[in-house]
């Protein structure tokens, strides 16, 4: 009963919006207030319990990699080269706009960080060339969900730290699914440009040495990748330890090329730690909460209803898909893995699924939601920082969830393409 009461003040507070940390931190106080038996001290304690933990200082080196990369010109050159290998395709720029989402995908580690920015740099060059702005706007959200599955996404850390998986073949297991995604987008995106004339921004192919110029160009900023992959496989870091390296290479690499100043280093430092600080309220409030459920033993009575209702993990990944998709649309992605894989961890372990695929499932399922009506809150960020209707963006979003629930049913269904990256991981 008490956990029932906490759990339906929580969904209130969620449904006056007041932010999520504090709904969550406000729902676990009344739990230990109409609990008896335990003392609300406990609160406190459980919740910084759950800040106090090594591998979630990759997340703050992480998210200040994503503000340095705005004041180093690594986007810019990235920009370049993503325009010189898919500008010759039928809409170019909406092909450079997939491409360039997979490039800062990865290093900038949130959907919501890279929305922002391709918004920024792309969105008003792709209206002046004749693009629809709800397209543009649309195509933004659908690409910006290459950074929360390819690594180093500041979900694969959080769900690693909270189910007790390797990071290391988390951040590995998304590579599969987002350069399976990428392709499906730049299809969807020739099916549009198809219909609608959207011409190539070049005029034929470019030649080899026109790639090797750019890629020269943009070498630096393609090597953070090779960096934080390469480093984890090899064991020369951890996770935690990769974050903190890229972070000075990216500093080195911004005043290499003479466009970073202290001015810029002090910007993204106020940046990143804002986000830091909102995620990790979120993560000790949800500590809180997520070890109510394990004291009631609720994850163990989901375990046995989710296995009396199926045997089949064919079936509950179906289950899970659906009910997360759901849950994306209404809650943040970071709170909703918090709370919720202690709830499903014990079925998943049952059923003998792999925990790196389904995690990699689970955060394309919550990504998805996040550009989703009614709450879908980088549908909110693009719409609002590219003035499109709510009903205009969903006109242009169709062709791209079908890309997207492509990928989500062989990521699902065929764990291979999240797995035999991860297994490089000892």
């Amino acid at each position: 009963m008490s956990v029932l009461i906490a759990s339906l003040v929580m969904l209130a507070l969620f449904g006056i919006n007041v932010p999520v940390a504090f709904a969550v931190t406000l729902s676990t106080f009344v739990y230990f207030f109409v609990a008896n038996d335990l003392s609300p001290v406990m609160v406190i304690q459980r919740m910084v319990g759950g800040a106090d933990n090594v591998p979630l200082l990759a997340i703050p080196f992480f998210m200040m990699l994503g503000s340095i990369l705005n004041y180093t010109g690594i986007t810019q050159r990235l920009l370049k080269l993503s325009d010189l290998l898919s500008g010759h395709l039928r809409g170019g720029l909406a092909q450079t706009n997939v491409v360039l989402g997979a490039l800062i995908g990865g290093p900038s580690g949130a959907g919501l960080a890279d929305a922002a920015m391709i918004c920024k740099v792309l969105v008003p060059e792709m209206v002046r060339n004749g693009y629809s702005r709800p397209f543009a706007a649309a195509l933004t959200s659908a690409s910006a969900l290459l950074g929360p599955i390819l690594p180093p996404g500041i979900g694969l850390i959080i769900y690693g730290f909270v189910s007790d998986t390797s990071i290391g073949k988390l951040f590995l297991g998304g590579m599969g699914p987002g350069v399976l995604l990428t392709i499906l987008l730049m299809v969807a995106v020739d099916y549009v440009a198809r219909k609608r004339g959207y011409k190539p921004t070049r005029t034929k192919m470019p030649s080899i040495k026109e790639v090797a110029i750019a890629t020269k160009d943009a070498i630096w900023g393609l090597m953070l990748m090779v960096i934080i992959l390469g480093g984890i496989r090899y064991g020369i870091f951890t996770p935690t330890e990769a974050g903190a390296v890229t972070v000075i290479y990216a500093l080195i690499i911004g005043f290499a090329y003479r466009e970073t100043k202290w001015a810029d280093v002090k910007a993204a430092l106020s940046e990143s730690a804002r986000a830091n600080g909102s995620i990790m309220l979120i993560l000790m409030a949800s500590a809180g909460f997520a070890w109510i459920l394990s004291w009631e033993g609720v994850a163990e009575s989901v375990t046995v209803m989710l296995t009396d209702f199926t045997d089949s993990p064919a079936m509950f990944l179906l289950i899970v898909n659906l009910f997360l998709l759901v849950v994306g649309m209404f809650l943040d992605g970071n709170a909703a893995i918090i709370v919720l894989t202690p709830l499903l961890m014990p079925t998943v372990h049952a059923m003998g699924i792999d925990p790196v695929h389904f995690g990699i499932t689970m955060i394309f399922n919550l990504s998805i939601g996040a550009i989703t009506p009614p709450f879908g809150t980088t549908m909110f960020l693009t719409c609002n920082l590219t003035g499109v209707r709510m009903d205009e963006y969903m006109k242009e979003i169709l062709p791209f969830y079908v890309a997207l629930l492509a990928t989500l049913a062989v990521t699902t269904y065929y764990p291979p393409l999240s797995l035999i990256l991860a297994e490089l991981v000892k």
